[in-house]
């Protein structure tokens, strides 16, 4: 997929084009960066009705280029590094909105076939 960044959107706007894409997986934005295999705290979320040009300390225009075969952690760091913007991946997993700070060396492929397959009813 291909993301448009500029100060003009906002955080919703980001999040739902993503999640469009990629089911079962979703970012979130914090005020503080965090290194691989870390989390961010519930206090350092950002609100989504935000405007990106409010929360990023760069402030480049551009395109960010996402596949299914990236890893967790190329994708936080690369919103980081390219655009000023601190995300985590979160993966949905039986209703509930997992971070994945322990599988930041997988890639968005696994995180959401790992999702669908928990997602599937038990069968007896």
């Amino acid at each position: 997929m291909k993301l448009h960044i500029d100060d003009s959107k906002t955080i919703k706007e980001i999040q739902d084009e993503f999640l469009d894409v990629f089911k079962f997986i979703k970012i979130e934005f914090f005020t503080k960066p965090h290194k691989t295999g870390e989390s961010s705290t519930k206090k350092d979320l950002i609100e989504n009705t935000k405007k990106l040009g409010d929360i990023r300390t760069i402030h480049n225009e551009g395109d960010i280029i996402i596949t299914k075969d990236m890893l967790v952690s190329d994708v936080e760091n690369t919103f980081e590094n390219t655009f000023g913007v601190h995300v985590q991946v979160f993966r949905k997993q039986n209703n509930v909105w997992l971070l994945t700070t322990n599988t930041d060396g997988w890639t968005l492929a696994k995180q959401i076939e790992t999702a669908e397959e928990m997602d599937k009813p038990v069968e007896e």
